[in-house]
């Protein structure tokens, strides 16, 4: 239980403070925080919870979406977003870089990106915070995230000290190359998050998540590769999934847990 985080959006009906009092009444010691709920709640008051339940937070989600051809705007946001995560104590901003923008330029938004992250990357630096660019599913490539592999999110981060790495089962699995990339991500791995791909996919993609053990990953490899690198951080669940949204918090939760001990925990 000591590595298990669950991601806020797991629970995702969930304000911050019954998220932060399930953790706390299941064992669970760290929480993933989402900014828009965090926002709704206040950063100052959210940590304050967080740190009088004893919970640490694992990561914050999201920066990002810097995609467009005039991105300042995203860049503020994006300073914002990394103080917002020092608040909070985490020492993890994940990054979610946004999709093709309007000019269709692919390779040019993959370089808006790049550009974008070297400037934040001295914020973060001064802040402590480290930027995890998270690659994402091809699928997700129009509308979410232009990094659609683990090697191309290393090729930015390793030019960076304040810049690591996403590893998120649903999104790397399928990668003939993920064996070699998370071998070469080593101690850029910021964050490891973990759910299942299920089949047949939904109408809405997005929603495709399902607990460990229940669909086509082999989380057990996936995560014996993770932890070879010398891994020691916590290990998100985070689950997309109208079903899962639906159902009773703690029954939530305690499947969770009882995935992570079944599923996960075995292969660390």
């Amino acid at each position: 239980m000591a590595r298990l985080s669950l991601n806020q959006a797991t629970i995702k009906r969930a304000t911050v403070a019954e998220a932060v009092d399930g953790c706390a009444r299941h064992g669970i010691e760290s929480i993933g925080l989402w900014r828009e709920p965090v926002a709704d709640h206040g950063l100052e008051r959210t940590a304050k919870i967080v740190r009088d339940a004893g919970l640490r937070v694992s990561s914050l989600c999201r920066g990002g979406f810097l995609t467009a051809v005039d991105n300042r705007s995203a860049l503020d946001d994006n300073r914002r977003a990394i103080d917002e995560a020092a608040a909070l104590r985490t020492g993890t901003l994940v990054m979610v870089v946004g999709g093709v923008a309007g000019d269709k330029d692919l390779v040019g938004a993959r370089q808006r990106v790049a550009d974008a992250i070297a400037e934040l990357s001295v914020h973060a630096e001064q802040a402590g915070v480290v930027l995890a660019l998270e690659p994402m599913h091809p699928v997700f490539c129009a509308d979410r995230g232009v990094l659609s592999t683990l090697a191309q999110a290393l090729d930015i981060a390793e030019r960076h000290e304040s810049v690591g790495v996403v590893v998120d089962a649903l999104h790397v699995w399928w990668d003939p190359a993920v064996d070699e990339q998370i071998a070469r991500a080593g101690r850029l791995i910021a964050s490891y998050q973990v759910c299942d791909w299920l089949t047949p996919v939904p109408a809405d993609v997005l929603l495709g998540r399902g607990y460990p053990g229940d669909g086509d990953i082999d989380l057990a490899r996936l995560t014996r590769q993770v932890a070879a690198t010398g891994y020691s951080g916590d290990v998100e669940v985070e689950i997309f999934n109208a079903a899962v949204w639906a159902a009773d918090f703690d029954e939530v939760i305690e499947e969770v847990t009882r995935r992570y001990h079944d599923v996960v925990e075995p292969a660390l």
